[in-house]
This record gives structure tokens, C-alpha cells and sequence, in this order.
């Protein structure tokens, strides 16, 4: 990897890309529906790191693909994740995302949730007028697969129980398989064969499940107007994520206790408690490694792609993962 990857160098590298595929976005965003069309920009252009469409259109450029449908597909994963957000957010009863206030907050719960409807199906619209069953194949497979491991977060919800190996399950549904699909279109797209595409999805997987355990560590140890959401929320809905799970299996008996208290009731006012015990007893540390590792496995994965500028973004983009405050 190299030594200091910059997201400004990334950035820069896909510019025209990425002015593309903002403009599929807002042409595709339309519709007759006026409270459809507002709440779909107002959580599009919400800003995000449009870390899913990056990996489409670098990948894609990796293999030198030189069409245009990596435009819609970048578009495409965009609106997949924007919906799991709408409904998410209605789900976790979140009020701030990307530091403003989320859709249900603003328009309703109701209205959110049929808006991220609109975006699954436009986003299935614009899949079938790409015309490769293939390509359909993947990312139908992603969005029932992201459905459930939303069900399997549920599950785990309130339950000071879950193991690390339930816990990593939810992220490789949650997170990790869309990455994945992002990553293998890119390459499916620009003709690579099916081992290439088998490793740009591992390198998608890994660098997600990298990725969401980040969000994990950032959601004890960030800041609010640096991560854009409340910190603590985990905390509050009950969510055992890996710092949590940590501390509850190599804690003491008061710290697990506590821990055991929050999870189950969503209790945030013990925050101050369990970040000093998650920071003690090497809780964050422990997940900051294990994203570490699943950052180089994204990197070991793509070592065989023909260097390029595309290339070295996708290794310095697996860095970036992992050292980052927001």
C-alpha cells in the first residue's frame, strides 16, 4: 500500500466518472411524485463518501473498460444503498445521518420508507435496461441477501448474547455483500473473466466488513460533527457490535454486567461507563486489528490486477478504510 493514500487523490482520479454518474442520479431521481423526487435528493444529496459507486467505476477503469454502463451501474448501487438507509434510519429511529437530520426525522417515518421503496425499484429498472442477466443475477442476490442480514441485525437487537460470529454474519449481509456486488459489476462489465471477478468481490467484501468495523469503533470514539450521526446510538438501540461483544466475552464481572444491562435496555446514559471499559479492556483496539486485517485481505485480493493509477486507488482505498475519524 502506499505510504499516505489521499481520498483527494482518489477523488480526482474518477472526477469526469463521478460527474457522470451524478448526472444519471439526478436525471433517474425524477419523478411525477413531488414528495418522492424532494425526500430522494434530499438523501442523495446529503453528501456520503459514494464509497459503493467509487468501487464500481475504479474497478471498472482498473479492467479499461471503456463503455458507459459502469455510469448507471455506480448509479444503480447508489440508490440500493440510499434505500437501505431510508429504511434503516426508520428501523434504528436514527435522527441525524452524514450530520443533518435523517429523512423520517424530516418527512415521516411513512414517507421514508415508501421513498426507499421507489429507489429499490428504480434501481431495478435501470438494472433490466442494462440487459445482462448476469449483472441482474448479482445484485438481486445482493438486495435479498442485505434484507436479511437487516433481519438478522434485528435478531440480534437488545441481546447481550450474540457472538462474534453471529455479529460478523450481519456484516457480511449488511454491509460487506453490497460492497461486494459494487466491486464484482465493475468487473463483470469490462470483461474480465470469472476468477477476476471472484476476487474483486472478495477485495469488495473485505474492505466492507474493514469498513462497517470502523463505523463500529467510531460510533464509541468519534465525534459527532466528524462521523455526522449521534455517537453513542449503537448503545442506545441495543445494538451488541464488536467492541461490545469483546468487552462482554473478556471483561470482569462488573463490566459485564453493565454491558449486559445497556444492550438490553438501549441504556445510553451508561456511555461514559462503557467507553471507559471498551477502551480499558483493549475492546477497540481489538476491532481496529480485526479491520485491519480484513483491509489487507482486500488488498492481497486485487494483487494480480495489471498496475495502474485505478489499481493503487483501490489498495490506497482499502488504507483509507481503516484510518479515518469519520
Amino acid at each position: 500500500m502506499s505510504a499516505t493514500p489521499n481520498q483527494n487523490t482518489i477523488n480526482q482520479l474518477i472526477a469526469p466518472d463521478m460527474d457522470a454518474v451524478n448526472l444519471v442520479i439526478r436525471q433517474q431521481l425524477h419523478s411525477d411524485v413531488a414528495l418522492v423526487s424532494q425526500i430522494s435528493e434530499y438523501i442523495i444529496n446529503a453528501g456520503g463518501k459514494r464509497i459503493r459507486p467509487v468501487l464500481v467505476l475504479l474497478m471498472a477503469n482498473a479492467y479499461s473498460y471503456q463503455g458507459k454502463h459502469h455510469y448507471d451501474l455506480a448509479a444503480i448501487v447508489e440508490f440500493i444503498h440510499t434505500a437501505t438507509l431510508l429504511h434503516d434510519d426508520v428501523v434504528d429511529e436514527s435522527s441525524l445521518r452524514r450530520g443533518r437530520q435523517t429523512a423520517n426525522a424530516l418527512f415521516g417515518n411513512a414517507a421514508s420508507v415508501l421513498v426507499g421503496d421507489f429507489l429499490y425499484s428504480r434501481a431495478f429498472q435501470m438494472m433490466v435496461s442494462i440487459d445482462s442477466m448476469q449483472i441482474m443475477r448479482i445484485l438481486a442476490d445482493a438486495t435479498n441477501v442485505i434484507a436479511e442480514g437487516e433481519v438478522l441485525q434485528l435478531l440480534n437487537m437488545h441481546d447481550p448474547d450474540v457472538t462474534e460470529e453471529r455479529y460478523l454474519e450481519v456484516i457480511r449481509c449488511k454491509t460487506a455483500k453490497l460492497f461486494e456486488a459494487a466491486a464484482e459489476i465493475g468487473a463483470l462489465i469490462s470483461g474480465a473473466n470469472p476468477t477476476q471477478i471472484a476476487a474483486a468481490g472478495e477485495y469488495g467484501r473485505s474492505l466492507g466488513t474493514a469498513f462497517q468495523l470502523i463505523d463500529d469503533v467510531l460510533d464509541y470514539s468519534g465525534k459527532a460533527d466528524e462521523i455526522g450521526k449521534n455517537v453513542g446510538d449503537d448503545l442506545r438501540e441495543g445494538k451488541p457490535t464488536l467492541p461490545l461483544i469483546h468487552l462482554m466475552k473478556n471483561g470482569n464481572a462488573e463490566e459485564r454486567a453493565l454491558v449486559k444491562a445497556c444492550i438490553k435496555e438501549g441504556d445510553e446514559s451508561k456511555f461514559d461507563a462503557i467507553l471507559s471499559a471498551i477502551t480499558n479492556s483493549g475492546a477497540l483496539d481489538y476491532t481496529i486489528a480485526a479491520a485491519k486485517k480484513a483491509a489487507q485481505s482486500a488488498a492481497m485480493a486485487i494483487q494480480d490486477l495489471p498496475d495502474s493509477a485505478f489499481k493503487q486507488a483501490l489498495t490506497d482505498l482499502a488504507l483509507l478504510a481503516v484510518n479515518r475519524n469519520h
